[in-house]
């Protein structure tokens, strides 16, 4: 991906269409973008895309997206794409980052380096001042605090980093402040740091909202900091996003008979750092000497992604099809496996599995695997 200082309007309405448009996530985006090379030729093949896996669909409409710009604008909120500077650089490189966030507050501070606080929403006493202490020692020594938002220790880690600028990520569109009683806090963070969501306007929090966003929680932060948590809950689910995308991981100890200490022990037993104050935590990163590669990404001012040299033809991908089909399943099946088994190019798998999942035929899973819904006999006669 090539970055640019800032997207024109009209790139931005054609992002906010593409990935508001039925069947498209993250990775289907980046999918489309990487055949088609701007958003708005994407935009123009999803319902013949779409037809091809078997079930047409439309292109978020034109009115729609206006009316979410003009709501954000209302709200002095603005959107951020993957292509700009102001976006994460951490959060880019993970392998489903989302092709836009909506921002209330200050875009400029999100390339700061972020380290996530996350825990129990019903944490104790001894709990939340830990992680607000922990906030304020990590602020004073420049990093931003990154959390949910969420009732307990998140709450905690945002107050103590109010100060020196912190960034809350939410589950539900930026006009949804939930839970409700941190609406004044919503607002303060606002003033110093952001709040940023890759959900819709008037998204309501949902329980499948929330995994996606403890991978931004973790995907835009250089650590991740567990302070209480439950063997399963949300903040482990964080912890173990960090794990997958390659950031540090620390857990708060405590003690072996609060249920809420031991997601953190547990995670210290696997190999986890131990983290009892904020300097605990800076001394680790600062001893890593953690930095972003160089010349994974680019500046320049030209299209984000580059039109492909390879035009595939429609002979092609109709003799490749059926063959595609026949590897797919129920059960998830890795994508090089298909690419391996069949000697068809990448690219070509890569139109095909996109067809299917424009069409809701498709779900994508971790490690790169995919399976197909509904799975029977029709799905080969499509292909032919």
């Amino acid at each position: 991906m090539q970055i640019i200082p800032k997207a024109s309007s009209q790139e931005v309405f054609d992002w906010l269409r593409l990935i508001r448009t039925q069947n498209v996530g993250p990775r289907s985006f980046q999918s489309l973008m990487e055949i088609y090379g701007t958003a708005a030729r994407a935009l123009e093949s999803i319902p013949y895309l779409s037809r091809k896996g078997g079930e047409q669909i439309k292109p978020f409409s034109e009115s729609a997206a206006h009316k979410e710009l003009e709501e954000l604008s209302k709200r002095g909120a603005q959107v951020v794409l993957a292509s700009e500077e102001a976006y994460p650089r951490l959060l880019r490189e993970i392998k489903d980052f989302p092709p836009l966030l909506t921002v209330h507050g200050q875009r400029d501070c999100l390339d700061i380096k972020s380290v996530a606080i996350v825990g129990s929403r019903n944490s104790s006493a001894n709990g939340c001042k830990i992680a607000y202490d922990m906030a304020k020692e990590l602020g004073k020594n420049k990093y931003l605090v990154t959390s949910g938002l969420a009732r307990g220790i998140d709450t905690a880690a945002h107050n103590g980093a109010l100060t020196s600028g912190t960034v809350a990520v939410v589950a539900g569109g930026i006009d949804v402040i939930y839970p409700p009683e941190n609406k004044d806090l919503f607002y303060k963070i606002a003033e110093k740091g952001a709040v940023i969501t890759e959900m819709a306007f008037g998204s309501v929090p949902k329980p499948q909202h929330f995994p996606r966003r403890n991978r931004i929680i973790s995907g835009m932060s250089i650590a991740t900091v567990v302070v209480e948590a439950a063997l399963r809950s949300g903040s482990l689910i964080t912890a173990r996003f960090a794990l997958e995308q390659d950031r540090e991981v620390f857990g708060v100890p405590g003690s072996p008979l609060d249920p809420r200490c031991k997601g953190p022990n547990s995670l210290i037993k696997e190999g986890a750092y131990m983290a009892e104050s904020g300097e605990d935590v800076v001394n680790v990163l600062g001893n890593l000497h953690y930095m972003r590669p160089t010349g994974l990404f680019d500046k320049v001012s030209n299209d984000v992604y580059a039109a492909p040299s390879n035009i595939i033809s429609e002979d092609d991908i109709d003799k490749a099809r059926l063959i595609i089909h026949e590897k797919l399943g129920p059960t998830p099946t890795n994508v090089d496996d298909i690419i391996t088994q069949t000697g068809i190019p990448a690219n070509m798998v890569m139109v095909v599995l996109l067809e299917l999942e424009l069409a809701g035929k498709l779900e994508r899973h971790s490690g790169n695997r995919v399976s197909v819904y509904n799975f029977s006999n029709d799905l080969f006669e499509r292909a032919l």
